[in-house]
């Protein structure tokens, strides 16, 4: 994605969601759901390397290297460990489905498959980055995470990101799972 319409994008979805004008308080929870949606989104470059290299879907090293790295920024934040990576299990289960998804659409359409691809290395670097932004939203909203509001607040940034994304069936299905623990 070029830096552009990644700036494009942002300030698109800034409109859509920012706060009414008579003074309602934007959600709080929308910045981290919109990390894990822009997360998912690389499913779909990712799929793309790895339909055109040959590679496999499934990284068990690549995965355990995210897990780890995402319980040593939550420790460094001081938020329980166990609760992130459980989030990011979610996050990566969601990533592999919508990835065996697309290779599988690809499969039974090839004139649908993708012709070039950017390469895994920039898709992981991407994918690092968003699993900073998403732990330092945890640990910035982690009363509201654990709060009786979350599920409500929970509710309406997940509409609310859905719709600025313009998310289809798989992907808004795929929100709703990587979201599915984040109220405790």
């Amino acid at each position: 994605m070029t830096r552009s319409v990644a700036l494009s994008i942002a300030l698109s979805l800034a409109v859509m969601i920012a706060p009414a004008a008579y003074g309602q308080p934007e959600n709080p929870l929308i910045p981290l759901v919109d990390a894990a949606a822009q997360r998912l989104q690389v499913a779909e470059p990712v799929a793309a390397s790895k339909l055109l290299e040959g590679g496999l879907v499934q990284d068990p090293a690549r995965e355990q290297q995210v897990l780890d790295a995402v319980a040593a920024a939550a420790e460094e934040r001081n938020i329980d460990p166990a609760y992130v990576t459980s989030i990011f299990r979610d996050q990566i289960d969601a990533t592999v489905a919508i990835e065996y998804s697309r290779l599988s659409q690809w499969k039974l359409d090839p004139g649908s498959a993708p012709r070039d691809a950017p390469d895994l290395s920039s898709s992981r670097a991407t994918i690092d980055g968003l699993n900073q932004t998403m732990v330092t939203e945890m640990a910035d909203e982690w009363q509201v995470l654990h709060s009786p509001t979350c599920v409500a607040d929970l509710d309406a940034a997940k509409n609310a990101v859905t719709q600025a994304h313009a998310l289809d069936p798989l992907y808004r299905q795929a929100v709703d799972f990587v979201t599915r623990n984040y109220c405790r």
